[in-house]
């Protein structure tokens, strides 16, 4: 498509097919699908019952909230239906694609349908359960689907701070709200992965052009502690920056390396901004007195170099 002309049809669905596998990549490398059989059981609602000396007690093993919440988060645009990346334009873009393919056409069909109805049930009953509660010091009954009170986790505890839906499940109490979202959560990711492995199979067979890149960029990290080699620049504050990432330093910026006197960078807190050691401990880390002491003005150029951290330049080298 040029620059100004309207987007076509296919053009359109191939943009949402493409947001979409990037979107559904991100949530197939969360942990809760590493193990398939395991998030597949946790789409279906599951209750141990245990009698203890006449007692029926009932018991319910949920993986921790904090995971279910990044799931959900990674999720969130895939229900949104202003999103190029939305769970039911990805299915009318294949769809479109498939739509001289009676066998394809047909999954997407069924695949719309069951969507519709663990994503938007019309009923109760396609929900799967209730909720009632009573309150005995005002007599005051209240009752929830499930689907309710998991959009109520979802939309009133997580990805929002939605009053309606913060106001409609708090009878319930979170625990109730989370139990009900966990299926959900878990369900969705389901589809979402099954979509997303649909897609990549007619990508292989040539029934769809998406570009590669799109199944091969990163969209997740897998590790958050790294090293990587670097030019690393400093200067006083004040000094003028670089105006693009690919022009000389200007004049002022000196290059840091194992000639460099590290005094320079001694923080007014008694820390050091540069570390080319392991971090103190905590039991040699400045004492609140000293911090205290360290709170008054910077009265020389190393402690103004110290104190503003933001002018110190990191300039990964270009691996390309």
């Amino acid at each position: 498509m040029g620059r100004g002309q309207p987007e076509s049809v296919a053009e359109k669905h191939q943009r949402r097919l493409e947001a979409y596998v990037v979107r559904a990549r991100r949530v197939e490398e969360h942990s809760l699908a590493a193990d398939w059989d395991a998030l597949v059981a946790l789409t279906q609602m599951k209750i141990k019952v245990r009698f203890n000396n006449g007692e029926v007690r009932i018991r319910h093993e949920l993986p921790p909230e904090e995971v279910v919440e990044s799931a959900a988060a990674r999720l969130r645009p895939i229900l949104l239906e202003n999103e190029d990346c939305f769970h039911m334009k990805a299915l009318a873009a294949l769809g479109y694609f498939c739509r001289t393919s009676p066998r394809d056409a047909d999954w997407v069909r069924a695949a719309r349908a069951e969507w519709q109805t663990r994503v938007n049930p019309s009923t109760r009953e396609e929900a799967g359960y209730w909720v009632m509660v009573a309150d005995t010091a005002t007599g005051e009954d209240q009752d929830l689907d499930a689907h309710r009170l998991a959009n109520a986790w979802i939309y009133g505890d997580v990805v929002h701070h939605d009053p309606a839906r913060r106001q409609e499940g708090d009878a319930f109490g979170l625990l109730d709200r989370f139990r009900a979202a966990v299926p959900l959560v878990a369900w969705t990711m389901v589809g979402t992965i099954e979509l997303l492995n649909h897609i990549r199979a007619l990508h292989k067979a040539g029934l769809l052009q998406l570009r590669q890149e799109v199944f091969d960029e990163r969209v997740a990290l897998k590790s958050t502690v790294w090293e990587e080699p670097a030019e690393v620049f400093f200067a006083p504050v004040g000094t003028e920056p670089p105006s693009l990432a690919s022009t000389p330093m200007p004049e002022g910026w000196l290059p840091l390396d194992k000639t460099t006197d590290l005094s320079l960078f001694q923080h007014s807190f008694g820390g050091q901004l540069l570390h080319t050691e392991p971090s103190l401990s905590m039991t040699d880390r400045p004492s609140p007195d000293e911090i205290e002491a360290g709170r008054r003005p910077a009265s020389s150029w190393v402690d103004a170099v110290a104190a503003a951290a933001a002018d110190l330049l990191v300039r990964l080298e270009d691996r390309s």
